[in-house]
């Protein structure tokens, strides 16, 4: 029978405990993952009690409750705090969602908490997107055209236009839906991902665009779009309720289209 193990470093172990402060009367715990690349432990799960009734309702609100009050070293993104910057997406509770979404009062018994999974980590709850914003930046996310001089004015388009780019336009980038992608955890590296094929989608479905042919060309390959097994895992953990496999069927249906 063979035998599987980790590598060295790769273990997640048990960490550090950090009690509620005194005269705590409402308190949650959080298993929080922590790893820094400046030593060269394992990473850990650190277990915090959490007076719930002195910071906000959300996960995020705890979070920053803990390193304000129990570790400043707890290292995490955040911006907004309205769901629009997608920066505080992790997984919690074993599902990739916004950190300032989501309500701790949802959560049953321990709340734990990780970086977007299947993404090198930078340090603790920060994923290095490097390589998802280059993939982004492969489709080329802005208007091409060809005709003469541009309007004065913005390029006016119409209501029923309109309406067929303005789920992909709501998306937020934060990439939860990439991160829960079995397909793009094992082919990440020649798969666009459902993030990104859902913005190649606003630009090849925009009525403005003039390099529709072009940018369906470009994702003409056995990887770049077709390792979607239409699997759906990135529409249930999409936090703005978006549809990314649609996009993705329609980007399908465009390209037999253009074969008949």
């Amino acid at each position: 029978m063979v035998e599987l193990a980790l590598p060295r470093n790769a273990k997640v172990q048990k960490g550090s405990r950090y009690p509620a402060q005194p005269g705590a009367k409402k308190t949650r715990t959080f298993k929080v993952y922590r790893w820094s690349p400046d030593d060269d432990r394992n990473p850990r799960l650190d277990e915090f009690e959490v007076d719930t009734g002195t910071c906000g309702t959300m996960v995020l609100d705890a979070l920053i409750y803990i390193k304000n009050q129990q570790d400043s070293s707890l290292t995490f993104r955040r911006s907004c705090r309205e769901g629009i910057c997608g920066s505080c997406a992790m997984n919690i509770d074993g599902v990739n969602t916004l950190a300032c979404l989501k309500p701790i009062e949802e959560i049953e018994g321990e709340v734990k908490v990780y970086p977007l999974p299947h993404m090198p980590v930078i340090k603790d709850l920060v994923p290095d997107l490097s390589h998802v914003y280059a993939q982004y930046t492969a489709i080329k996310p802005w208007l091409q055209t060809e005709s003469a001089p541009p309007p004065d004015r913005e390029r006016l388009q119409a209501p029923e236009d309109t309406r067929l780019i303005d789920e992909a336009t709501t998306c937020i980038l934060c990439f939860c839906c990439s991160t829960s992608c079995p397909s793009y955890w094992w082919n990440g590296d020649k798969f666009l991902g459902p993030a990104i094929l859902l913005q190649a989608y606003r630009w090849i479905a925009d009525s403005r665009d003039e390099h529709t042919g072009e940018r369906l060309d470009d994702l003409e390959d056995p990887f770049r779009l077709y390792r979607c097994h239409t699997i759906m895992n990135c529409t249930k953990s999409c936090p703005k309720g978006l549809n990314p496999a649609r996009a993705i069927a329609e980007i399908k249906k465009l390209m037999v289209e253009r074969r008949v």
